[in-house]
């Protein structure tokens, strides 16, 4: 008895059996072999990688100190920033809710609806703003038009998808209720569904317009209006002091959204 018990007080602890450590090995092993094959194939140029401490000493030294020229067109810039993001989230909510509506499980149609909105939800999702941004210049031009539809149809995968699972999560109670007494569709959806959503719907919508702001900052450089084409513009004129000061303006900017939804979410939330 007593040598038994020795046994098991000399036995060591371990976490995993012996399957278990050569399963994370392999695992561990082929992760390291598919970094290395991607880092080989993606053909880096690694003088310029070692040298680029030297580059980044050698531009901070032309982009100090940041020029205020051209300050007013840069307020101008940002202000049309704003607004991009700002009527670009609110033209996303009109056809971001029907798509969300129709991809939520509990009150789609029919399965037809279901993969017709998940698929318009995942093809949102797919597409860089950046690319949607590409794609609506070429075919309204530069300018803010195409920016603004660039972030919409980013949006409206983001807020859809969101938005459909708050919908497949509402308690169904309220919903048979009123089923049961013979309401109409559209007033279950308003006296059952809508205020189990409101919350989850206000902190979904200030999230996105937060998220908007950021990427409205970077759509000049393709020609979709805001603070990227004065952006762009210094870049291209080796003008580092107004660059320097661009991104600062953007920095505040982003700043300042992030504190404004704060406020926002504690007052809503």
């Amino acid at each position: 008895m007593v040598d038994h018990a020795q046994q098991l007080a000399d036995r060591v602890w371990q976490r995993h059996n012996p399957r278990q450590r050569l399963i994370r090995f392999a695992v561990l092993l082929a992760t390291v072999m598919v970094v290395f094959w991607a880092v080989r194939d993606i053909d880096i140029f690694w003088p310029w990688v070692w040298d680029a401490p030297n580059q980044i000493s050698g531009l901070g030294a032309r982009m100090w100190p940041p020029s205020g020229e051209g300050l007013d067109n840069i307020i101008g810039a940002l202000i049309e920033t704003v607004h991009i993001a700002t009527l670009a989230t609110f033209l996303t909510i009109f056809l971001a809710l029907p798509v969300a509506y129709i991809a939520a499980q509990n009150t789609t149609p029919n399965r037809a609806c279901l993969w017709l909105g998940r698929f318009i939800l995942v093809s949102s999702r797919s597409v860089n703003t950046i690319i949607w941004a590409l794609l609506f210049v070429a075919i309204f031009g530069p300018g803010v038009l195409a920016g603004i539809l660039a972030i919409v149809f980013r949006s409206i995968g983001f807020i859809g998808k969101l938005m459909g699972e708050a919908i497949e999560e509402i308690d169904r109670r309220p919903v048979e209720a009123m089923e049961a007494t013979g309401a109409s569709k559209a007033k279950v959806i308003a006296y059952a569904v809508v205020p189990q959503v409101m919350p989850a719907f206000f902190a979904i919508v200030i999230l996105r317009w937060d998220i908007n702001i950021r990427e409205s900052t970077v759509l000049g450089l393709v020609g979709a209006g805001g603070i990227g084409v004065i952006l762009q513009g210094a870049i291209d004129t080796f003008a580092w002091p107004t660059v320097a000061t661009i991104l600062i303006a953007i920095i505040v900017l982003v700043l300042i959204g992030e504190a404004i939804t704060s406020l926002l979410r504690s007052r809503v939330l």
